[in-house]
């Protein structure tokens, strides 16, 4: 599980793991940013490669466009349509926040998802072990919206994905609205970590089961149903 959270499943990385940091390298470097290059619309590729390594940076935060303008010297429109090209060639995607207008409710917020740790890690040439990070609580996030992403795509499972958030800080990492259901999830890369949905979600989203998603029990959340 360490190795899949640092170096992704790739399948050549899977399959010849002593090349993995080299095979994320290239397929960052051939493919991540050459192709993206080569776009007509791509006037500042250098910005694009710093705007990739800033949303790496961010990992598991919510991002400002703002921010991200200030940041990079460009403006937002730049960067939401650089955004959305990397969303087109499947390098990030995006969760946004969720809101029935309740007041303290984060209402505009997003958060932008790698999909494959790996290439994450590639963008910020980072490939140490996990006893050296201090950013598997964000890999293993990444990790398991990514791939229930890609489950849910498999399974043919058409919910409606966001994260919530309210302005002092109570958080729920994972909604799913299923045909008007919300399911909520919590990640917890570590086992013994306790977590209980905030209450404030929960007097005003009745119903709405929680579940925390560690290493001990990922595979009811990621499996499809025969």
């Amino acid at each position: 599980m360490e190795r899949r959270l640092i170096y992704g499943l790739y399948p050549e990385v899977v399959t010849f793991p002593e090349d993995a940091k080299r095979t994320l390298m290239t397929l960052t470097n051939n493919y991540l940013y050459k192709d993206l290059f080569a776009y007509k619309g791509l006037k500042k590729p250098d910005i694009l490669q710093k705007l990739v390594r800033a949303l790496a940076l961010q990992l598991g935060s919510e991002v400002s466009y703002n921010e991200l303008s200030n940041l990079l010297g460009i403006d937002k429109e730049t960067v939401e349509t650089y955004i959305n090209l990397l969303e087109k060639c499947f390098v990030v995607f995006r969760l946004d926040s969720f809101s029935r207008n309740l007041r303290n409710e984060i209402k505009k917020g997003k958060k932008i998802y790698f999909y494959d740790n790996g290439i994450r890690n590639a963008v910020i040439s980072h490939f140490a072990p996990a006893e050296l990070r201090n950013d598997m609580g964000a890999l293993w996030e990444n990790l398991m919206v990514s791939e229930r992403v890609k489950r849910n795509a498999y399974a043919g499972n058409y919910a409606q994905l966001y994260f919530w958030r309210t302005h002092d800080q109570k958080e729920i990492d994972l909604i799913e609205d299923v045909d008007g259901r919300l399911y909520t999830y919590e990640f917890k890369w570590s086992g013994k970590a306790r977590a209980k949905q905030p209450t404030m979600f929960a007097n005003n989203y009745p119903d709405s089961p929680f579940t925390v998603v560690s290493p001990e029990s990922f595979w009811e959340f990621l499996r499809v149903e025969s």
